[in-house]
């Protein structure tokens, strides 16, 4: 049985409580506004999805590495940044999250992080662009080095709610959007500049689905 205490908070447009930097969970991209937003995906070339062949989790590096060599590795980086209340593992304070509070930027929920093979889950790491849109969408061509990049980037990394990422999987703006309409303008314009920085291209139909989301902000 998983130990996921959940609540519902108010849906704020607000920075949400843990988030420990403009990156946070409540950042909404890095500050960008929606007519910056716009105008950045304007820059984003648009063409169809190249097939999934050959794509991999291992091709963007071993999960949650250490890759900035702070001593933790990414998982926790983000469990650190993203939430509030934390208690760490005994022996490894400062790094291995045993527990804290996350205040879902998907949802709006209040849920209660425990460290457990049954009770992890219950807060996952999202790749705000999906590993694998990214990989029909360019990062099929690149090194491996800057795949790993993107997979530990702090700004394509959220502490979300497990299911609703579960939900998410691999999908775009057009086929997944937050359910908590407060967050969508924050999780488009977040997308936009993960996919401006490693010049990832978008289809036609997630343009529209980012656009109409930004012009209603």
């Amino acid at each position: 049985m998983v130990v996921a205490t959940i609540a519902f908070t108010v849906a704020g447009c607000g920075p949400m409580p843990g988030g420990g930097t403009d990156e946070g969970a409540g950042s909404s991209g890095g500050g960008q506004s929606a007519s910056e937003a716009l105008k950045d995906l304007g820059k984003l070339e648009v063409k169809g999805r190249a097939p999934m062949t050959g794509f991999d989790r291992e091709e963007f590096g071993s999960a949650w590495s250490d890759v900035d060599r702070n001593g933790c590795d990414t998982r926790n980086d983000i469990l650190i940044r993203d939430l509030k209340e934390e208690v760490f593992k005994k022996g490894e304070e400062g790094c291995v999250v045993q527990s804290g509070i996350l205040e879902d930027p998907y949802s709006g929920k209040t849920i209660k992080f425990e460290r457990g093979t049954r009770t992890s889950m219950a807060v996952q790491i999202d790749h705000v662009v999906a590993l694998a849109d990214a990989w029909q969408k360019g990062a099929q061509r690149w090194p491996e080095s800057e795949r790993r990049e993107l997979a530990n980037d702090p700004l394509n990394l959220l502490a979300v709610d497990g299911p609703l990422n579960s939900q998410k999987g691999a999908g775009d703006a057009a086929t997944w959007l937050p359910p908590r309409r407060a967050y969508r303008c924050p999780y488009v314009e977040r997308q936009i500049k993960v996919k401006v920085k490693y010049d990832l291209w978008v289809t036609s139909g997630e343009k529209d689905a980012m656009e109409a989301v930004l012009k209603a902000c």
